[in-house]
């Protein structure tokens, strides 16, 4: 598919917005597909790569 997805990140989950298969990390960038999505925060609305994008983003 190769489309952009848009989720509204959850505590525990996510609803997707808009059907796409993946996300964009908001540290790196990299394509995140949904079914390997395991870090977001749910205050900024953002999706990590790994926890050391997300471990980056706390430090900031």
């Amino acid at each position: 598919m190769n489309k952009l997805a848009k989720l509204k990140y959850l505590p525990n989950n996510f609803e997707i917005m808009e059907e796409g298969d993946h996300v964009v990390c908001a540290i790196s960038g990299k394509k995140i597909p949904l079914e390997k999505l395991n870090y977001w925060n749910v205050d900024d609305q953002e999706a990590y790569f790994s926890y050391v994008e997300a471990s980056v983003k706390k430090e900031k």
